[in-house]
């Protein structure tokens, strides 16, 4: 068995690809933490060719290759679970339901049966950690990461380098940003933030044109 310079068994690097996805909607405020997160990781640390991070945005199971591609899979979510907002947890493997009534991610019917249709390919990974946070705030439209969500983003990245490290998975911190991004630069949480119209100019819950259309000025009860 190799060893470390300490003595220490060595560990193994994965044997095939390795995914970070983060996934979620970042219109809706906390929806978008796994985007925020693995967004974060890519600024801060460099993978090996062999790791792919990936902005899963909503795209469901169009992301369903680059799982079945992969030996090993880090997700990145907002997940309910019930606790006090801002929790984070971790779910390895078994934990993670591929097909369940156990609601947990908040995109579940796309997460899950991606999940469920890479198991039918016989190509499901090998290891497969969730990483997800308790959201605080879910309907404000255009809003960004509540104070208590945002707050775990760093603990969040440290978790899927510690994960990734786990596996054998060499990283290394950047001594600059990247020039590439993952997403949009408009998408960037500096310009995305930047260019939010304040609270007088825009209606956080939907257009007041179209409520007030359906409904009438005075809201859904009037004229019923």
């Amino acid at each position: 068995m190799a060893t470390t310079a300490t003595g220490e068994p060595a560990v193994q690097a994965p044997p095939g690809g390795v995914l970070v996805l983060g996934i979620g909607n970042v219109l809706w405020a906390d929806e978008g933490f796994g985007v925020r997160t693995v967004q974060t990781l890519h600024q801060r640390w460099h993978t090996p060719p062999q790791v792919q991070v990936v902005d899963g945005g909503t795209q469901g199971l169009y992301l369903l290759d680059h799982v079945c591609e992969a030996s090993h899979v880090i997700v990145l979510d907002a997940i309910d679970f019930g606790l006090p907002p801002g929790t984070l947890k971790v779910f390895r493997d078994g934990e993670v339901p591929v097909w369940s009534d156990t609601v947990m991610s908040l995109h579940q019917a796309s997460f899950q049966e991606l999940l469920s249709l890479a198991r039918l390919r016989d190509r499901f990974p090998q290891r497969i950690t969730l990483i997800g946070v308790q959201p605080h705030i879910l309907d404000d439209l255009g809003g960004s990461l509540s104070d208590l969500v945002r707050a775990r983003v760093d603990e969040a990245v440290d978790l899927a380098v510690a994960e990734l490290r786990a596996w054998g998975v060499a990283v290394a911190p950047r001594s600059a940003p990247p020039e590439d991004t993952l997403s949009a630069r408009a998408l960037d949480l500096h310009f995305y933030e930047g260019g939010r119209p304040s609270a007088d100019d825009a209606c956080r819950i939907g257009d007041a044109r179209f409520l007030n259309q359906v409904h009438g000025p005075g809201g859904p009860q009037e004229g019923l």
